[in-house]
């Protein structure tokens, strides 16, 4: 009998590591992304790229983003269209409680809990619902959390005939970015892919930077910030890790070379730490 999985793909780091992950335990993959009016919506072409990237290595995923975008003006969120500035800080500080949108992850949830029970019940299958939730959420994000994860199984079982088979895929929950990457590093080498290539193609930035114009495409270029608490979590990870980040950085001066935002997390940790 056919496995058959329904990720929940940001375009960041952990959930396109996840779609990996699904390539290699289920036969059908289907991926949604959601467009709710993020300031960092490039995560949503990184999104597209990556599923393209993996569909011309012999990977197919059957992708839909999912339009939310009506709600911007209604949510109060920094992460939004129209908030205030993404803080700058370590991931830890409480000032990265502003990056928490309302009821997001509950939103999301119940999309892709109607998508997998529909793809169920359609095609006589059970149908598993992969998310990227890791232990480095828990702290900041309430919905990240096992005790919301089982509140909203129980309303979605409750709310819904046939809910049984619909299962969950979290292998995640009790790692942090760095074991991701380090599952990332195994599968580009079961998949037979390569590292840089999926992960030039994620957005781990909440604040991304529109910068250069390139003469021979016509087209403005998006690059990482590195001090928006997102991208420090990012590049910590790639510094414990030993590798260097694939995705450009930049900040107000322009693009610069990974090592200088390597060199600011490395200092911030420092600070952090003592």
């Amino acid at each position: 009998m056919a496995k058959n999985v329904v990720v929940s793909l940001s375009g960041g780091m952990d959930s396109s590591t996840l779609l990996l992950r699904c390539l290699s335990e289920y036969d059908n993959v289907t991926a949604l992304s959601f467009d709710y009016g993020q300031k960092h919506r490039v995560e949503l072409e990184r999104a597209q790229s990556l599923v393209d990237y993996l569909a011309s290595n012999g990977h197919n995923v059957t992708y839909q983003v999912i339009k939310l975008d009506g709600l911007v003006n209604l949510l109060n969120s920094n992460l939004v269209e129209g908030g205030d500035d993404v803080p700058e800080g370590h991931y830890e500080e409480d000032n990265m409680k502003a990056t928490v949108v309302p009821n997001r992850n509950k939103i999301f949830a119940s999309l892709v809990q109607a998508v997998a029970l529909s793809a169920a019940n359609a095609n006589g299958n059970k149908t598993d619902i992969a998310l990227g939730i890791h232990a480095g959420d828990h702290a900041i994000y309430p919905d990240c959390r096992q005790e919301f994860r089982d509140a909203d199984d129980a309303a979605f079982r409750i709310g819904n005939w046939e809910a049984d088979n619909v299962g969950y895929f979290t292998p995640y929950l009790e790692t942090d970015k760095l074991g991701i990457l380090k599952d990332g590093e195994q599968l580009v080498e079961e998949l037979g892919i390569e590292f840089d290539e999926v992960y030039s193609r994620t957005n781990t930035s909440y604040k991304p930077i529109k910068y250069y114009h390139r003469p021979e495409t016509n087209a403005w270029e998006w690059y990482s910030d590195y001090k928006s608490a997102s991208s420090v979590e990012r590049i910590e990870a790639f510094i414990k890790l030993g590798r260097p980040d694939p995705v450009a950085y930049a900040d107000e001066s322009g693009p610069v070379d990974y090592s200088v935002a390597r060199t600011h997390v490395e200092k911030l940790l420092a600070e952090h730490a003592a």
